[in-house]
């Protein structure tokens, strides 16, 4: 060969003498060394958890505490020594990591109990010792009483029924929500014990600590932009050094006299004078010869082929084909007889063959990219055989089934039979060979689209000239071919050169392989066969399945076509196979690798060497210089060293060069990789039917450095990337389709599938059916591996083989997986000759249908290029100058008003508007039949009514009833314990008639008092009560047998039941001194779990009431209807005061009467011609979600909402605009105006500050920037634009409300664009907390605060909810510009995560939105760890395709990485009668272990 001396590499290239006998793999014992060294390290990785059918919570595990004998003061080293599969067998539940001891108990109780580090407002920042130390103190509560069971109810479906559950100690509401209780169990003397939730995120924690991989530098964050930034390039990255490379050059191609004309020239001749001799033997599937097929019958059936397609095909025999059509081939692999007639029939027709696989049923993967072909090629008839198309599925007519994606098909049966003899006359034309198309080859391309590669007539030739020059060919000798005969170099060798030189092939077919893996072996040795073209594969097979052979000879080889040489791991095969063969006369110089690519063909291969001459050198490459494409002799860490062989010299005739595979094609430095390109006339021409793509594959010039062309021949790309070495010999070291390009270094799949195998897979997986691919994720591209798990693998062995492979990965390669993930057997999408289908599978990984059995996410080690976390400024700069730099800035104070509340001229008025107790006296004189109260049924009856005299005597019965039996003193607190309804009403006014405090509470659920009783309990307790008014059924139930197996029903205070008193009245009607007397108590329970009451005093009961009436413009004629729970907050002002204050009239319908009738609430607002009504988010989920598709029956009954003028959603929290915008699109039809739904906003310390009310501007919707809003900042974007997030105004400021923003760490007011705590001054405003103990200190933070700077004396109240003010543009009454409020999000619920403040609903959406069996989720931290727990609507099998869509979606859109992600079952996250999600409840419930998870996950 000729060699220009230039392109030798320099000589550091040592090149290690290649070991014939290699008895290990060299690539295992790199790996095992690998894994030796993490070893010594111990980490203990924690296992996720699953259900398990027959899974017994064993108590034992729930309560062993610590051993306390030995405290080691590195919590770090004892993990350490834990083995992966530590104390396994001494525990029930197979899949449980238990470290025998922790630390000792207190170091113990400070690492794992910090508490979710939820705000940085007052409320929260008690550690848990404090907690603990404060329970203690006031140990009054009794301690013995068990904590409210949280679990019991979770079971049961979303309802009404479910509970405000909050957690003991109800100290004040700003007691911080510590893992007070089953965070961690506590044991008698206080000291909390392990449970496994929490062992395991332990473990998970330490596996974090340890550094991350790469040192990249990181994103920064600018003040208003992120800025992704590249990486710095490490100053140590090996860059290539060497000179730029030159063209080498093949041999020339010689020229041999009777070489045909053109292929079938050489058909023509072998037919007529060699028609006997044999070109082609099938096997069957015993690997038996199943027929052979002369020279002759290949000849005389190929014509009669050819005839048939020119002439025979149309009804009247005219011409369907014309010369140059494409014309699908459609045979089974088992079937290569049928295939060389019809291929050369077709080129007998000069038509172009297109050979494709026989799609097997519709759902076929990559089928639709088939079709893409066909339609590419513009393909309108298939030829195949009669039994392959009496396989093919069809549709029940009969007909075959039209493909998914694929043109319409004519099919066309060429078994010898249908074909019609032609008359002596006809012969086909042959003319010499041209560059028309000969035929098309299909090729998959990374994305998976298939395109076909167009080879001319006259390439068809030269390609198989060349492989003849190059494998030295000879007339009549046998080749055995265990490829894929369709395509690649089973059709190259195999059908046509073998052809060109009257060879006889015998094909091997993929099934007996899978059957007989020694056939083609058996056929070497019978036939003394001197070529056999395999892959490694075969070679693996035949040598595992050696022992059953002892008298085979391959001394008659003499090549061994290794077709996957150019493979990295094929070393290791060609080494082992030869290893066993050598003894059967296997020579080691007959081995011959190859390099090829359906674009520029045969690109090299190895000629069979000499016998007794050295054979060819092998590189032995550093890995790390691979993933910087430079070429580095491994010499200082052989663990990280790539073997590679050569795959030979150019091919005769071609020119080849070696150029960057990104970017312009410039040629590359002789130590540098790069992408193979070719310039011969024996390659491939086009992509047929795709000029576009073409022209960057099949024309490119390379360039130099500085840009210039070299020359004018057009190269190929081959896809292969390589380097050229010493002697000219070219070395492949991977593909372009396999390359993973991880911040900015290229790895290659095959290497990674190579190091994963040589983890001792054969117990868990199986060898051939692994797929790595990348995806994007977070700007950068993710390492995932699939691979199929043995049914007999258990999970231990899995997850232990798992973590071996990050480990051996990270080490060898130093990059880390994304994701590992093991499915079962036969399930990953297959290629027709069985390898995996890699772009499928990536398809099923990334839209949720890979269905895995196992899945390990590894998204902390790998994803390195996190923005920065944000350092909060220290406050330096004094509050004056801030303000007056926001001024100069020109921004606005962030503060709104509602309008005046105005005088109340009228004497009158102002006696009845001074207390409710006197309004309602007031009303049953001047007018008592006025009827304030209809209560409604589910059936939308009437219940009962209440007129101001009815109810005036009602409560005047209430009144004397508690003098006499209840024998209340004035000023003492009252349970009212009632189902919604006019019996609550009057038992409130009672309670004011004789002096009393009224405190409502929902009345536990008598199917689930375990859960519900300890609530009503506690509120009985901690208000005090004096005694409880209730009805017959409900005290029957406190005292039931039930009821004490819950709480102590002995100590209940005294209980009237209020059904059947007697008519008595009061001696006197109480009447207040003063009108900042406690008017009535406020409990509930907030969705962070804490117990609030808080007291009412008559001043803020008017003034509330007076507030709403000019609001909602109530007055006696008025009819609302209400929809709501009618215990705390808003629901219970509008149920029980407001129509008292302002005579209007209340239509009540109690919301758990809507889940036996759905359409309730609508029919009656339709039925009463209702304008203003008041509804909860949960009634309209209902709604929503039960009737939403059944509005055209509702239409038909006649219900029509076009009277509705305002629906308003009460509620504590951001307004769902998702929900409230469903809501108006789907009651559209109904009539129901789009303007009409709007959302109120109350909070602890004011129960109603935002209600739309009749007149001012619709609310607004902004689009605000989520990545501002965490650093606290609010910029508007438009509609639509990345990472925006939709806020709807929470309605319009009460009269006589003023509404500020307030940063809560330095208590000063902020400018609009900011995000800050939401601060109230108002006249019905709560005085305070109910708190047990005097936390005046508290009182004041909550109730009577002041600003740091700028209006010092004005007392305000801290809602402990964030929001903004935006001035827009739209005009308020007063014809002012009207100031839109925002509530963001409960400050007690935000997660401060990196710094940047995260609220949990956003990411909630998020996470709802990856995968379509997300029912529902929550998210809560535990030690800095973000938790995801969602509920899985879908069939247990999707549960672990959620891991890698959760943790994706939040690192896509929230730049954080989950630590834990947990499955759960369908309704198992708990939701107070607000419809909000209690996630410390969660919280403690998981770590607790009590929510029985489907899947746990836990993110490395």
């Amino acid at each position: 060969p000729v060699i220009s001396s230039s392109c030798l590499l320099p000589l550091s290239l040592s090149l290690s003498p290649s070991l014939s006998l290699v008895a290990s793999d060299i690539h295992t014992e790199t790996v095992q060394a690998a894994l030796a060294k993490h070893k010594e390290e111990k980490m203990a990785l924690p296992m996720p958890t699953k259900r398990r059918s027959t899974y017994v919570q064993s108590p034992v595990i729930n309560c062993t505490p610590p051993d306390s004998s030995s405290g080691s003061e590195n919590e770090g080293a004892l993990l350490r020594q834990l083995s992966v599969g530590a104390d396994l067998e001494a525990l029930d539940t197979p899949s449980l990591l238990q470290p025998p001891s922790l630390q000792s108990p207190d170091s113990w109780i400070n690492h794992s109990v910090q508490g979710s580090s939820t705000s940085s407002s007052a409320s929260s920042t008690l550690s848990h010792g404090e907690v603990i130390a404060d329970m203690l103190a006031h140990a009054r509560i009794e301690n013995s009483a068990p904590p409210p069971d949280v679990t019991a109810a979770a079971a049961q479906a979303r309802d009404f029924s479910q509970v405000d559950r909050p957690t003991i100690p109800p100290l004040v509401r700003g007691m911080s929500r510590g893992q007070s209780r089953s965070g961690m169990m506590e044991t008698a003397d206080g000291i909390p014990v392990n449970s496994r939730v929490s062992t395991k995120i332990q473990q998970l924690l330490n596996t974090l600590k340890r550094p991350k991989r790469p040192p990249l530098s990181e994103f920064f964050m600018d003040d208003q932009e992120e800025i992704v930034e590249v990486p710095q390039p490490d100053p140590n990255t090996p860059r290539p050094e060497g000179r730029q490379i030159i063209p080498v050059k093949g041999e020339p191609l010689g020229v041999v006299s009777n070489w045909p004309p053109a292929l079938q020239a050489a058909l023509v001749r072998w037919g007529a004078t060699q028609g006997k001799s044999p070109a082609l033997t099938a096997l069957d599937i015993t690997g038996k010869p199943l027929y052979t097929l002369t020279y002759g019958k290949l000849w005389s059936r190929s014509v009669k082929l050819a005839y048939t397609l020119l002439n025979k095909l149309g009804p009247k025999n005219e011409q369907v084909l014309k010369p140059g059509d494409r014309v699908a081939l459609v045979y089974p692999n088992s079937d290569p007889g049928m295939f060389l007639v019809a291929f050369y029939g077709c080129l007998l027709a000069e038509v172009i063959p297109v050979p494709i696989e026989v799609p097997l049923s519709r759902k076929d993967a990559g089928s639709s990219q088939v079709g893409f072909l066909l339609g590419s090629c513009s393909v309108s008839l298939a030829l195949t055989s009669e039994i392959c198309l009496k396989g093919l599925p069809k549709m029940p007519t009969g007909e075959i089934l039209q493909f998914k994606g694929w043109p319409r098909l004519k099919w066309v049966v060429t078994d010898s039979k249908y074909l019609t003899k032609p008359g002596k006359d006809w012969q086909p034309h042959i003319p010499a060979a041209n560059t028309d198309p000969a035929y098309i080859e299909y090729k998959a391309s990374k994305e998976g689209t298939v395109m076909g590669v167009a080879v001319s007539k006259v390439a068809m030739l030269t390609h198989c000239q060349a492989l003849t020059q190059a494998c030295n060919y000879c007339e009549g000798e046998t080749l055995v071919n265990v490829l894929d005969f369709k395509k690649d170099m089973g059709l190259w060798h195999g059908v046509l050169t073998s052809v060109m030189n009257r060879i006889h092939t015998i094909s091997v077919p993929y099934a007996v392989m899978k059957a007989c893996p020694l056939s083609w072996v058996q056929r070497v040795h019978i036939h003394k066969v001197r070529v056999a073209l395999v892959k490694c594969r075969d070679l693996h097979w035949a040598m595992m399945a050696h022992r059953e052979q002892r008298d085979t000879s391959l001394a008659s080889l003499h090549m061994l076509i290794v077709a996957d040489g150019a493979n990295p791991w094929s070393v290791s095969s060609c080494d082992a196979f030869l290893n066993v063969f050598q003894i059967h006369g296997l020579k080691p110089e007959v081995i011959c690798p190859c390099a090829t690519s359906p674009e520029a063909m045969t690109v090299a291969i190895r000629r069979p060497g000499v016998p007794g001459t050295p054979l060819p050198a092998r590189a032995i490459l550093s890995m790390g210089g691979l993933s910087h494409g430079v070429i580095r002799v491994n010499e200082e860490d052989k663990n990280s060293a790539l073997t590679v062989q050569d795959v030979g010299h150019v091919m005769p005739g071609a020119l080849m060069c070696i150029v960057k595979p990104e970017g312009p094609p410039q040629l590359c430095k002789t130590d540098e990789i790069g992408e193979i390109v070719m310039n011969s006339r024996a390659g491939g021409n086009m992509y047929y039917g795709l000029p576009g793509v073409t022209k960057n594959t099949f024309e490119v010039i390379p360039v130099n450095t500085l840009g210039a062309p070299i020359g004018e021949i057009p190269f190929v790309r081959s896809g292969l990337l390589g380097f050229v070495g010493p002697g000219s010999l070219i070395f492949v070291v991977g593909k372009n389709e396999g390359l993973l390009m991880v911040s900015g270094r290229r790895h290659n799949a095959d290497d990674l599938v190579a190091t994963a195998l040589a983890v001792e897979p054969v117990k868990t997986v199986y060898r051939g059916r692994i797929a790595v691919f990348s995806v994007t994720v977070f700007y950068d591209e993710r390492i995932v591996i699939v691979a199929e798990q043995r049914p007999d693998a258990s999970e231990e062995d899995s997850f232990q083989w798992m973590s071996r492979v990050l480990q051996a990965i990270d080490s060898i390669h130093q990059v880390g997986l994304y994701c590992l993930a093991l499915v079962p057997a036969n399930t990953l999408p297959k290629t027709h000759l069985g390898g995996i289908h890699i772009f499928e599978t990536k398809q099923h990984f990334l839209d949720g249908n890979l269905h895995p059995c196992n899945i390990l996410m590894c998204p902390h080690t790998c994803v390195t290029n996190l923005p920065k976390p944000r350092q909060k400024q220290p406050v330096g700069v004094g509050p004056a100058s801030i303000m007056v730099g926001n001024l100069v800035a020109g921004k606005r104070i962030a503060q709104a008003v509602g309008r005046d509340l105005g005088m109340i001229e009228d004497q009158d008025l102002i006696r009845k508007h001074q207390f409710l107790s006197e309004a309602l006296q007031w009303r049953a004189q001047t007018d008592p039949d006025h009827c304030l109260y209809v209560l409604l049924n589910a059936k939308g009856l009437v219940v009962s009514t209440a007129t101001c005299v009815q109810l005036h005597k009602r409560a005047e019965k209430i009144a004397a009833a508690l003098t006499e039996k209840g024998s209340v003193n004035t000023g003492n607190n009252v349970v009212l314990l009632y189902p919604p309804g006019i019996d609550l009403i009057a038992s409130f006014y009672g309670c004011l008639y004789a002096g009393c405090v009224p405190v409502t509470v929902r009345p536990p659920h008598p199917q689930n008092l375990a859960a519900t009783l300890p609530t009503v309990r506690m509120i009985i307790d901690v208000s005090k009560a004096a005694c409880i008014l209730t009805t017959q059924n409900l005290m029957r139930i406190l005292r039931s047998k039930e009821a004490a197996a819950t709480v102590n029903i002995k100590t209940w205070p005294t209980i009237i039941d209020t059904d059947d008193l007697p008519r008595r009245r009061p001696p006197m009607i109480y009447k207040p001194p003063t009108a900042e007397m406690i008017a009535y108590l406020d409990f509930s329970v907030s969705t962070t779990g804490m117990l609030t009451g808080v007291k009412i005093s008559h001043a803020a009961v008017s003034a509330l009431c007076r507030s709403i009436k000019l609001q909602c413009e109530l007055y006696s004629s008025r009819q609302i209807a209400i929809c709501l729970d009618p215990y705390c907050g808003l629901g219970f002002v509008l149920w029980c005061l407001a129509s008292v204050y302002s005579g209007h009239q209340s239509i009540l319908i109690p919301p758990l009467e809507l889940e036996s009738c759905l359409p309730l609430w609508l029919s009656t607002l339709s039925q009463y011609r209702i304008r203003d009504t008041f509804c909860s988010y949960s009634v309209m989920e209902l709604c929503t979600k039960g009737i939403g598709t059944q509005t055209e029956i509702l239409k038909a009954r006649g219900l029509n909402l076009s009277c509705v003028r305002s629906c308003v959603v009460i509620a504590e929290e951001r307004p769902r605009l998702a929900l409230t915008m469903s809501f108006s699109k789907l009651f559209k039809d109904l009539g129901l105006s789009p303007r009409a739904v709007s959302t109120a906003f109350g909070s602890r310390v004011n129960l109603a500050i935002c209600m739309q009310g009749t007149t001012g501007p619709d609310p607004s919707t902004v689009y605000v920037d989520m990545k501002s809003l965490r650093h606290d900042r609010v910029r508007l974007v438009e509609r639509g634009a990345p990472q925006s997030l939709p806020l709807m105004e929470s309605g319009k400021i009460l009269p006589g409300v003023r509404v500020i923003i307030v940063n809560p760490e330095t208590r000063g007011p902020l400018g609009d664009s900011h995000l800050g705590e939401i601060w109230i001054n108002s006249p019905h405003s709560a005085s305070g907390y109910y708190a047990i103990y005097g936390e005046e200190s508290l009182q004041a933070d909550h109730f009577n605060t002041k600003l740091s700077f700028g209006d010092p004396t004005t007392l305000w109240a801290r809602t402990g909810y964030l929001g903004f003010v935006k001035r827009t543009e739209l005009l308020d009454a007063a014809g002012d510009r009207h100031d839109a409020l925002f509530v963001v999000g409960s400050l007690d619920e935000t997660l401060e995560l990196r710094g940047l403040r995260y609220h949990p609903i956003d990411i909630e959406t998020s996470v709802s939105r990856a995968h379509r069996s997300i029912a529902e989720s929550a998210v809560f931290t535990w030690t800095n760890l973000l938790v995801v727990v969602a509920e899985l609507s879908g069939s247990e099998q999707d549960a672990l395709d959620l891991v890698p869509l959760v943790t994706n979606v939040v690192l896509e859109e929230h730049h954080l990485i989950v630590g834990v992600v947990v499955i759960v079952d369908p309704g198992v996250i708990p939701i107070n009668s607000r419809g909000e999600k209690q996630r410390m409840h969660l919280r403690d419930s998981f770590l607790a272990d009590q929510l029985d998870p489907i899947y746990v996950a836990y993110n490395m």
